[in-house]
This record gives C-alpha cells, structure tokens and sequence, in this order.
C-alpha cells in the first residue's frame, strides 16, 4: 500500500501530465502558443492616435504594406508586429524617452488568490497593444505567470532558465541577458519561473554566519541586473512569490513602483493591512541596510470585484475611506471572461473572438482597458508625458 505522502508524489506527477495535456490541447497543432489576434483599422487608428484615413493614406503612398485580404476579400485587420511597424511610421510610438527610467512595477501581496499573476499577465499585454516594450519577470517559483504564457514549468523550463543561475550562492552567470525568452508577443519577454527556482530561499537561508553579507548582495545584484536589462524595454513587470521571503524582498527592493492588487473581501482587506504594515517595517530595516527602497508610485487595485454583491461594495468603501487616493478608482470586474481565458491560459487580450457572450467580452475587456490604463497614466506621467484629465485621475495623482 502506498502512504499518503507517496501520494503526494502521484498526485504532483498526474498534475503535471495533466497540465501538459491541456497546453497541447489549447495549442495546437504544435503546442506552441501563437498570437492570432487582430485589429480593425479604426480600432488600430484609435491605438495609435490618429485618423483612418491618415492610415489609408500611407497606406496608399506605400510607406504601410495593406494587411493582405482574405479568401473571400475582406481585410483581415492588423497584427501586433503590424501595429507595431505603424507606429514606427508614422511616429505614433509611446515609447519612454533614453533619459527616462523604465518603469519596474512589482504586483505584489502576501495574500494569495487576490488575482496577482492574472494582475500581471493582462497588465503586461495592455501595455504591449499600447506599443510599449515589455519585459515580465516571474520571481515566484510556483510560476503561475510561465504558465499564463503558454509555458509549461515542469517540462519546458529548466532551472537554468529561470533567476537561479545568477541568485544562487554559487552563481554561473554574470548577468540577466541568459534568461530573456521570447513569447508570442513581440514585444514582451519574459524570464521564467519553475518550483526549483524556491532552491534559491534555501541556499540564503543556509549562508550561515555571513547570511546578512549574502542578502544584501543579493537584493543588489538583482537589482543592477535587471536595471542592465531595463534599459531595452519601457516597462518592466515583476511578480513576486507571495510571501515574506529572500526574493520577495530582493524584488521589493529593485522595483521603482508597487501595485498591490486586493479582492473587495474583509479577509483580504485585513490582509492587505498586514502587508502594508510589514512592508512599511522591512523597508526600514531594509533601508538601515544601506539599501535604499525608492517608488514612483505605490497604488492598490481591487480585483474580483463583483459589483452585484453588496458585500464587495461595503468592501470596496471601506477601502475608499481608508487609502484613498493610494486606491485606484477602477476596479477589476469579476468576469466569467477572465476565467475562461484563464482555463485556455491566455488572457483576455488574446482572445481572437468572445468565449461567452459578445456583451460580456466587450464588457470585461473595457473594464480590464480603463483599469490597467490607470497604471499606464502613472507610468507615463513619471516621464513628464501623462496629464490627468478628469476629476479621478487629478485625486488619483
């Protein structure tokens, strides 16, 4: 008869077949994730800031190849590398200028199932529709995020992929450049996660003696190495293992902005309470280090938010009273969307049509648009570009 901890070891395996059965099945024909989705010319004008006919007209001129039809003639709409090559066209990029410091966002909460990783991976492909230069960093070994980008941790990532190499106490590389991988999109890369990327909280915590030496220069090594790295990109997106540990910290400290997402629960809320506090005192400490904890903006965002359930309303004032401006003013819907996206691990942003209704789709992805435009506006306004322009976004800032 087998024990119960030897099931444990059954029951991770089958999960893992399991997980590799659905990747294949969602992308098909060889189970690679693609990109398929597209852009009507108004809605590619509308990203771009200008007209139309601006489009057309260039499109005329031949300075932009027309998206080429269908089989039965239609326009197909545009792809993200077509949008792309319009911007650079036209000049419609919203790129930050060479002096501006990338932005770093660490999506960050002790509290887990508050939506972190769902928080990230939509963040990170609204930022790349908008045009921006995107790199994810996922720090937490149970790599929820990998998984949100069509990898598969336990059989397409290897240790050496992800953040230990260059973490561990007996580093084999130098630098972050090793661990950049490629996704669907083209302008988001991604460092990935596995379960052996926890062997790093190990080793720190067995430095002995010269544990605190090994720390510091491990919260500084993370952060010059993804400063290297921040210098292609506009925007760098880090999630971070939800607790209290050595790389949570590392991350904490390399970010230059924090998004703490929170569900409109009392549970969570008092959570939230907690982390908040914790950090204000790690911070400190961190900071009597001789390491310095620095945000542009640190701002709470409620997810899950289910606007037909009055508890999450009482919730969410509470909230209101309690941080407000630091609480954005736009929640993130609960929607039937995000999770079925979820269940084909992709995002709502990749859905080529709606998977329930076509009100529901378009419902949800303008919620997600206005809520993750929120942080895009204090990303923007930290290079002198973004002007609040109603009464929210002026409390907000």
């Amino acid at each position: 008869m087998h024990s119960e901890v030897e099931r444990l070891s059954e029951m991770a395996q089958a999960g893992e077949r399991m997980i590799e059965r659905l990747r294949k099945q969602a992308f098909l024909p060889d189970s690679r994730k693609g990109l398929n989705i597209r852009f009507g010319i108004a809605e590619a004008a509308q990203l771009l800031g200008c007209s139309t006919n601006r489009i057309r007209m260039a499109e005329d001129d031949g300075r932009l190849p027309p998206p080429p039809p269908t089989e039965n003639g239609r326009r197909p709409g545009y792809s993200i590398e077509a949008l792309q090559h319009m911007r650079e066209v036209l000049g419609a990029s919203p790129a930050r200028a060479p002096l501006d410091r990338p932005a770093m966002i660490a999506v960050q909460n002790f509290k887990g199932g508050v939506g972190k990783s769902t928080v990230t991976t939509h963040l990170a492909h609204y930022f790349a529709i908008q045009g921006y230069r995107v790199l994810v960093v996922d720090c937490d070994s149970q790599a929820t995020t990998t998984t949100l980008f069509g990898f598969n941790p336990h059989f397409n990532i290897t240790r050496e992929q992800t953040l230990y190499p260059y973490l561990s106490i007996d580093p084999t590389q130098t630098d972050l450049l090793y661990a950049v991988q490629k996704t669907p999109w083209p302008n988001v890369d991604l460092i990935p996660s596995n379960l052996e990327l926890f062997d790093v909280e190990y080793e720190l915590a067995a430095s002995g003696a010269d544990g605190g030496s090994v720390l510091a220069s491990r919260f500084r090594k993370l952060k010059q190495g993804l400063e290297d790295l921040a210098r292609d990109y506009d925007v760098v997106i880090l999630d971070p293992p939800p607790a209290l540990g050595t790389i949570s910290l590392a991350v904490m400290q390399a970010a230059n902005a924090l998004i703490v997402p929170l569900a409109a629960t009392t549970p969570d809320f008092c959570s939230t309470v907690q982390f908040l506090s914790m950090m204000d005192q790690v911070t400190g400490q961190l900071s009597q280090a001789g390491l310095t904890v620095d945000y542009d903006f640190v701002r709470l965002l409620c997810s899950k938010f289910d606007g037909n359930d009055p508890s999450h309303a009482m919730v969410r004032q509470i909230m209101e009273q309690t941080f407000g401006p630091a609480l954005l003013p736009v929640s993130i819907l609960e929607s039937a969307e995000i999770s079925h996206a979820a269940l084909r691990m992709m995002t709502v942003y990749e859905l080529e049509r709606p998977i329930g209704s076509v009100r529901t789709h378009k419902r949800c992805r303008a919620n997600l648009d206005e809520a993750m435009a929120q942080v895009a506006a204090l990303v923007r306004r930290g290079w002198g570009l973004a002007t609040p322009a109603s009464p929210e976004a002026v409390v907000n800032g």
